[in-house]
C-alpha cells in the first residue's frame, strides 16, 4: 500500500501582512504606545546624560588636577640659612628677565620670607591693648610674582619693575589682613607700619590660587626689603608652565637662574599624573555607566510588561490569525517587531535628548561637553535591541499560543 505524502501547507501570510499588523498594533494604543516609548527614552537618554556628563565633568576634574600639579615648578637653593648666608648658590631676583624667555613658561616671579620684620599696624604707636597690632607674614616679592602665583588684585594693584627700582615703600596686602586691619578701600590712601617703617597700600589680593599664603601676608617689594630689612636674595622662585612642559622647564631654569652653578639649586618639577588622572577618570565613569545601565534596565522592564500586557489583551486576535493561517514565527515576529520598533524611536529620541542635555548643562557652567561620537549614533541600535531583548518572552507566550485556547478566551 503506497502511502501519498501529505501535501505541504504554505502560508499565505506575507512580509507586508505583518508590516501592516505591527503598525496598526502599535497605533491601536497610541497613549500606551507613547508611555512605553516614554520609559525607553528616559532610559537611553540618562545613559547618555550621564556617561556625557561624567566625561565632561571628569575632564574638567582632571584638567584642573593637571593645572594645579603638573604646572608647577619651584626653584630653591640647596644651601640652608639666612637670608644673609652667602655659601652656596645666590637665586637673583631678576627671574622673569631670565626665565619668561624660555618656551613653556607662562609665568615666574620670586619670593621671600622677611625674618623678624617686626608687627604689622595701622598707628605709629604700638598700642598696649594690641587692637591695631598684627603678627603676620611679611613677603618680599618681584614683580611677577603675583602672576606666577595667579593671584587677582581686589583693590588697587600690583607693584611693578618702577616701584623696585625705586625701592618705593609700598605694599600690597591680602584679603585677610586687610579684613583684620580694617582697610576696605585705597581711594584714602591707607598706610600701614611694619616694624618701625611706613608703608603705602596699594592694592588688596583677594586670591592666589598657588599659595593662599598670600591672602593673609604683607607682600612689599625686593628692593625695599633688601634696604630695609636686609633681605639679599629670594628663598623660592615660583614658575608656571604650561601642561607637558614641567621635566624641560626643570632642566633649564637652574642653568638660567645660575649658569655657574646649576647644581646648586634644587628643583621640584612634578610629571604629570598619569596613572593618577586615569584612575579617576575610570572610577567617575565606572560610577555613571552603572546609573545608566539602571535606568536602561528599568526602560527595558516597562516594555516587558506592556508587551506582556498587549498579549493578553489581544488573545482573540491571536487565535483568529492562528486560525485563518498565521504560523508561530509570524505572531512572534509580529510582537518582537513591535517591542523593537518602540525601542528604535525611543533611542532616537533618546539620544537627541542627551545630547541637548550634556550640550545644555556644559554650555551654563562653561565647560567643554565631552561626547564620544559612537554615543548617540549607537543609542537607536540599543533601543531596538533592548525593545528586541523585551520583548523576547511576551512574543514567545504569544507564539505558543493554540488556535482553539486563544478563541475560547475570547468569550
Amino acid at each position: 500500500m503506497i502511502v501519498a505524502p501529505r501535501p505541504i501547507r504554505t502560508s499565505k501570510f506575507r512580509f507586508s501582512d505583518g508590516f501592516d499588523e505591527l503598525l496598526a498594533g502599535i497605533f491601536a494604543r497610541p497613549t500606551r504606545s507613547l508611555l512605553t516609548t516614554l520609559g525607553t527614552v528616559l532610559g537611553l537618554a540618562s545613559l547618555i546624560v550621564t556617561l556625557g556628563l561624567s566625561r565632561t565633568a571628569g575632564s574638567q576634574i582632571i584638567d584642573q588636577f593637571d593645572e594645579l600639579r603638573a604646572s608647577q615648578v619651584i626653584v630653591t637653593a640647596r644651601s640652608s640659612g639666612n637670608n644673609n648666608d652667602n655659601s652656596g648658590a645666590r637665586l637673583p631676583w631678576s627671574v622673569e628677565t631670565r626665565l619668561n624667555r624660555l618656551n613653556g613658561v607662562v609665568a615666574s616671579g620670586a619670593v621671600a620670607d622677611v625674618i623678624n620684620p617686626g608687627s604689622v599696624r595701622t598707628v605709629p604707636v604700638i598700642d598696649p591693648s594690641g587692637d591695631y597690632e598684627h603678627t603676620v607674614p611679611v613677603l618680599a616679592g618681584s614683580a611677577g610674582v603675583l602672576d606666577a602665583v595667579r593671584g587677582h588684585i581686589a583693590a588697587g594693584r600690583w607693584f611693578d619693575q618702577g616701584h623696585i627700582d625705586r625701592a618705593d615703600r609700598v605694599v600690597v596686602i591680602g584679603v585677610n589682613l586687610a579684613q583684620e586691619l580694617g582697610i576696605k578701600r585705597l581711594d584714602v590712601q591707607p598706610g600701614l607700619y611694619i616694624g618701625e617703617t611706613f608703608f603705602s597700600v596699594i592694592g588688596i589680593v583677594d586670591e592666589a590660587i598657588r599659595d593662599p599664603g598670600f591672602l593673609g601676608a604683607a607682600i612689599i617689594t625686593s628692593s625695599a626689603a633688601a634696604d630695609v630689612f636686609e633681605v639679599t636674595r629670594p628663598e623660592r622662585v615660583i614658575i608656571e608652565v604650561e601642561i607637558g612642559a614641567g621635566d624641560l622647564i626643570g632642566t633649564q631654569a637652574p642653568i638660567a637662574l645660575a649658569p655657574s652653578a646649576p647644581d646648586t639649586l634644587a628643583v621640584a618639577a612634578p610629571a604629570i599624573p598619569q596613572g593618577a588622572r586615569d584612575r579617576v577618570a575610570g572610577d567617575v565613569n565606572s560610577l555613571f555607566l552603572l546609573l545608566g545601565l539602571v535606568s536602561l534596565i528599568v526602560g527595558a522592564i516597562g516594555i516587558a510588561n506592556v508587551t506582556l500586557v498587549t498579549v493578553m489583551e489581544r488573545t482573540s486576535e491571536i487565535g483568529l490569525r492562528r486560525a485563518l493561517g498565521a504560523r508561530r514565527r509570524h505572531i512572534a515576529a509580529q510582537f518582537l517587531g513591535e517591542s523593537a520598533a518602540i525601542g528604535l524611536v525611543g533611542g532616537v529620541i533618546g539620544a537627541s535628548v542627551g545630547v541637548l542635555i550634556v550640550v545644555g548643562v556644559s554650555a551654563a557652567n562653561g565647560w567643554t561637553p565631552v561626547l564620544d561620537t559612537w554615543m548617540p549614533l549607537a543609542a537607536p541600535p540599543a533601543g531596538a535591541l533592548v525593545g528586541l531583548i523585551a520583548g523576547m518572552y511576551p512574543a514567545v507566550r504569544a507564539a505558543r499560543m493554540e488556535p482553539v485556547e486563544a478563541l475560547r478566551g475570547r468569550n
